[in-house]
């Protein structure tokens, strides 16, 4: 549902009067009009180790550039899924922030369920002069993963892909070379094992945020699938022999205590701690990582199944104007727009770690910050094994990913094998669909 820019509600500007006095032969007033700033919130995921201190330093420059803007941002736990919810409860309250990052897994559900204005239309009627700014400044392969049926939702902003970061000390304290990484999740679970027995601690982590992301990763790159879309309606497919394959892997390893089933600031702090030897997680906390390990700190590619192929799906997330007012749309739009000029883009990319949106200019500090940062290189590196992160569609589509998140809970920690779970969450969610 798209909001019609000529029906918004118009903000007026606010009128006081201020009495002046020159002497005491004037008695008269006059009458001051002055506009306050135009005020719009921006709803973000970037908690204070995952791009947090960036945000704040984009917002502060904007403001100062723009004394008639003034961006506020609010940030949402629980990553995509918590800001939806919060959306959710927003809108009831007839609150629309102006901006809001929406999760790429989220797709289907924004557009089936909230009211938004495209960014092409917000600038087809107030900024002429940046008619091609999308077609002109991203590519098409980009700009998809913010459509749906042809139809730009919202703009990609955050890109990202999941790698593996590994503890090459911890790798030398248990004999092996981290010159050499693992490659396959065959080795990957040698390796860890190796770590745990030789030095104590555990060997593998996969990131637990509240979607399910990383795990599509790992169910596709053994020949499963997440969902297909029938008639229009996104339908679960996961629960397939290879899914669970997949999944069992990472399960059996927690069970013989090569891995651990923890949450991400449990699991990430772990192997900062130097207590850890491979973590599986977004490029987007590069930054986090880099700045905090004490340790010689490396990162590989997302590992294969022997003889397949590298899926993964594009992390990250997309900005969608929520602004109702025309007022706040058009602010809206100059602020995404400073978002994505190169560089403020090389400001994010930096201060977090995930891929830049736009087209890169070769020579650019962006440019060389990709070829020369060993973590950026190898995210960089994968561009070409992503596709898009599954969405679900319809009004049950949040409840449908809860289900999805509880089953992962429920395998890794061994309450019942991956076969069953799989195969229960998939009934459960078609039940929502009928």
């Amino acid at each position: 549902m798209k909001v019609n820019l000529k029906n918004g509600l118009i903000v007026g500007t606010m009128l006081f009067t201020a009495a002046c006095s020159q002497g005491e032969k004037e008695a008269a007033g006059s009458t001051v009009q002055e506009k306050k700033p135009v005020q719009i919130e921006y709803w973000h995921v970037a908690s204070e180790t995952f791009g947090g201190g960036a945000i704040k330093e984009l917002i502060k420059e904007f403001n100062n550039q723009n004394q008639d803007i003034q961006v506020i941002e609010k940030f949402n736990p629980d990553m995509y899924k918590g800001l939806t919810q919060n959306l959710q409860v927003s809108i009831a309250s007839n609150k629309y922030p102006a901006i809001v990052q929406m999760g790429y897994s989220y797709l289907n559900y924004a557009k089936d369920n909230f009211e938004y204005t495209t960014a092409q239309e917000v600038i087809n009627e107030y900024f002429p002069e940046d008619k091609e700014f999308l077609t002109e400044n991203f590519l098409p392969n980009i700009l998809e993963l913010g459509q749906v049926d042809g139809e730009q939702v919202g703009i990609p902003y955050s890109i990202s892909n999941p790698i593996m970061y590994i503890n090459a000390d911890l790798f030398k304290e248990a004999g092996l070379d981290p010159a050499n990484p693992p490659k396959t999740w065959k080795e990957v679970a040698e390796a860890a094992m190796t770590i745990k027995m030789k030095t104590g601690n555990p060997g593998f982590f996969m990131q637990e945020y509240a979607d399910n992301w990383a795990q599509q990763a790992l169910l596709e790159g053994n020949g499963g699938q997440m969902l297909k879309v029938e008639n229009g309606i996104t339908i679960p497919t996961f629960s397939s022999k290879e899914s669970a394959e997949a999944y069992q892997l990472t399960a059996d390893m927690i069970k013989n205590k090569s891995a651990i089933h923890a949450s991400n600031d449990e699991g990430f702090q772990t192997f900062l701690n130097g207590k850890l030897g491979m973590v599986v997680t977004t490029i987007g906390k590069r930054e986090n990582f880099e700045s905090s390990a004490k340790f010689d700190l490396r990162g590989v590619k997302f590992p294969l199944f022997e003889g397949k192929e590298r899926k993964l799906p594009a992390g990250g997330n997309m900005l969608m104007i929520m602004a109702k007012s025309p007022e706040d749309q058009k602010a809206a739009w100059r602020f995404m727009k400073f978002l994505l000029s190169s560089n403020s883009t090389e400001k994010w990319t930096k201060g977090t770690g995930y891929l830049p949106p736009t087209i890169v200019e070769k020579g650019t500090g962006i440019d060389k910050f990709l070829t020369e940062n060993k973590l950026m290189s190898v995210a960089a590196s994968q561009m070409p094994d992503m596709g898009q992160w599954a969405s679900f569609s319809g009004s049950n589509g949040l409840k449908a990913e809860q289900i999805l998140i509880d089953a992962r809970d429920i395998i890794l920690s061994g309450e019942k094998p991956a076969d069953k779970a799989l195969e229960d969450a998939q009934n459960e969610i078609l039940k929502l669909m009928k």
